[in-house]
């Protein structure tokens, strides 16, 4: 079958490449794929591995052969995907059954492929943390995937959002979404801050430190500036830094999340679009921080 694979001397690192099929065990599915979504994550993972590996988490399609234990969705269904293990942007993959979820019939099979790596983390970042209701919240590089379901479902708890971003433009929309201030790095924000997403770390996790309510914690989510975050001290009040991951056994977060793109109480936004054909072009934007939202690739 084909598939995006491996391949440094490639545009963006990939290339289309042949992979074997892949065999459904008795508690998964074999899924026809439609669409992949891009994270930092596996893009940037995909530098460490083998030429000829298959990469990608997230992807959309259809079930062609369903669980042969007889649990999970039915051939025919249309589910949304992932795998800690990878390979997904494949034509087929096989998928473990708490690792999908679902797709009802109105949504957008290419807007559902964002939720699981993005959405996921986003959700349970903030679950993590405690109680929203009335508390500051600090979303660093709002303007990206993360982000963007970060403020909407802060905004849902009843949370102050400060969504920051790294220019203005890439502010454009987010209080559309539910963010009360829109801030370029850490522009004007003050104390105090109840609850951080830090998608940026390096200075300006150091800069947040003060900023920290009591009690106040940071979700380490990801380290987009690719800088070192040196603290002096780390003395004071009582604050907490966390290593955040999203984990495994997404399948219930996602249809959750699903439900609320179903009611209209989440927005997903796509911005960048294309035939995997142009993976590398799709790659170069995403790190290139030029993408706000989502970089989804349509299987064709």
């Amino acid at each position: 079958m084909r598939a995006l694979v491996v391949d440094p001397g490639a545009p963006g690192g990939l290339r289309f490449g042949e992979a074997p099929e892949p065999e459904a065990g008795p508690q998964q599915v074999l899924v026809e794929c439609r669409h992949l979504a891009l994270n930092f994550g596996d893009v940037n993972g995909a530098r460490n591995r083998p030429p000829g590996f298959v990469p990608g988490w997230d992807s959309s399609g259809v079930v062609v052969l369903a669980s042969a234990g007889g649990a999970g969705p039915a051939t025919g269904a249309r589910v949304v995907t992932t795998m800690g293990s990878q390979g997904g942007w494949a034509e087929r993959r096989a998928v473990d059954l708490d690792e999908l979820a679902v797709v009802p019939g109105e949504i957008d099979l290419a807007a559902a492929a964002t939720l699981p790596v993005a959405g996921v983390t986003a959700l349970r970042a903030l679950r993590r943390s405690g109680a929203l209701l009335g508390r500051r919240v600090l979303i660093t590089g709002a303007a990206g995937g993360v982000g963007r379901f970060a403020v909407q479902l802060a905004a849902l708890g009843g949370a102050h959002v400060i969504a920051s971003v790294g220019s203005e433009t890439r502010g454009t929309g987010l209080r559309e979404l539910g963010a009360n201030d829109v801030v370029v790095g850490l522009e004007g924000v003050t104390a105090p801050l109840h609850v951080v997403l830090d998608n940026v770390g390096g200075p300006q996790l150091v800069g947040i430190w003060p900023l920290l309510a009591e009690g106040g914690v940071v979700q380490c989510i990801g380290t987009a500036s690719q800088q070192a975050a040196t603290f002096t001290s780390l003395v004071g009040m009582r604050r907490t830094i966390e290593a955040f991951t999203k984990g495994p056994h997404s399948g219930e977060d996602i249809a959750y999340l699903l439900g609320l793109m179903q009611a209209g109480k989440l927005q997903v936004d796509i911005g960048w679009r294309g035939s995997w054909s142009r993976a590398g072009e799709a790659v170069d934007a995403l790190l290139g921080r030029r993408v706000a939202g989502k970089a989804v690739l349509d299987v064709d």
